[in-house]
C-alpha cells in the first residue's frame, strides 16, 4: 500500500492555514534547507517535509539514515520569545509533540531518552535535533526543529551499525498515515509553544524519561563517566550523581543508560 507524503494533504488536516508546508521528494537535509528559508526571513509556522534525505544529520553530525518512503524527515520553523539557554526546553516540547502524536496514531508506548531521543521497546524511533539564531540579548530571533523518525521499517532494513538499536512505529503501511501523523506533530508542537509559559509539557516530558532512577554512563569530554540519574529540572537539566558522591545538573551533552 502507497503512504504517499502530500502537502495538500497535510494542509487539510491542520486546523490552522498559517502554516507553509514544503513537501519535497528529496533533499540533502531538511535542516539546511529550513535555514536557507529562516535567513531569507521565512515565517513562523515554515514547515519543510522530505521523502528522503541524502545527507541527514544529527546530533554531533552523526549521519540520520533517511530511506526513502518509510520515515517523517521534517524541519519547522519556529520563533519563541525565550533565551537561547532555555533552548534545550524548546527540544523538550518537540519531543512531547512527536510523543503525543505517535501515540495517539499507533497505540505505542513512546518514551524518552534524555535529551532528544524518542524510544519505543526500549530502541529509538526518533530523533530531534534543533539549532537557531540567537541576537544581542541573547534570545532566538528563530529556531529549527529537526525531526527524524522511523515510520515503517526501511525496505532494506537498518544498517548493522544500528540495527539492534533501531525500531519503527507501524508494521504494515497505511494509506495517508504519513500525512496524518505530520499533521499531528506540527499542531501538539504549536499547541505546546502557544502555552510555553505554563511549562505543562514538561510534567509529560518527565514521565516519560527512560533515564531518571537509571545508571548510567555520561559521555563528555572524550571521558565515559559512570553515574546515577536522579531527576530532569523545570529546564530539562538532568541531575546526576557521581560514585563518590558529587553531583551535577548536565543542560546538554550525551548519556549512555545502563538497561536492565
Amino acid at each position: 500500500m502507497n503512504d504517499r507524503l502530500s502537502k495538500r494533504k497535510i494542509k487539510r488536516l491542520l486546523c490552522d492555514n498559517k502554516f507553509d508546508i514544503k513537501v519535497l521528494k528529496s533533499v540533502n537535509s531538511t535542516n539546511t534547507y529550513l535555514k536557507q528559508s529562516a535567513l531569507k526571513g521565512a515565517a513562523e509556522g515554515t514547515v519543510v517535509i522530505a521523502d528522503s534525505q541524502t545527507d541527514g544529520t544529527g546530533r554531533f553530525n552523526r549521519k540520520f539514515y533517511s530511506p526513502k518512503g518509510t520515515g517523517i524527515y521534517m524541519s519547522i520553523l519556529a520563533k519563541p520569545s525565550i533565551p537561547a539557554d532555555k533552548g534545550v526546553t524548546i527540544t523538550a516540547a518537540a519531543a512531547v509533540a512527536v510523543a503525543k502524536a505517535v501515540e495517539k496514531l499507533s497505540q505505542r508506548e513512546v518514551q524518552i531518552k534524555w535529551v532528544n531521543d524518542l524510544l519505543i521497546d526500549k530502541k529509538k524511533f526518533c530523533g530531534i535535533l534543533t539549532s537557531g539564531s540567537v541576537n544581542q540579548k541573547g534570545y532566538f530571533d528563530w529556531v529549527i526543529i529537526g525531526i527524524g523518525a522511523n515510520i515503517y521499517r526501511p525496505k532494506e532494513d537498518f544498517s548493522s551499525e544500528i540495527k539492534d538499536i533501531a525500531t519503527y512505529v507501524f508494521h504494515k503501511k497505511k494509506r495517508n498515515l504519513r500525512n496524518r501523523l505530520s499533521a499531528e506533530i506540527i499542531t501538539a508542537f504549536f499547541e505546546i509553544l502557544s502555552s510555553y509559559e505554563e511549562k505543562a509539557f514538561l510534567d509529560d516530558y518527565k514521565k516519560r524519561s527512560i533515564a531518571v532512577n537509571k545508571e548510567i554512563e555520561v559521555l563528555k569530554n572524550g571521558k565515559s563517566l559512570n553515574a546515577v540519574a536522579l531527576s530532569i529540572d523545570d529546564n530539562c537539566r538532568l541531575l546526576v550523581k557521581y560514585p563518590d558522591g558529587e553531583e551535577e545538573y548536565l543542560s546538554s551533552g550525551e548519556i549512555s543508560i545502563k538497561l536492565q
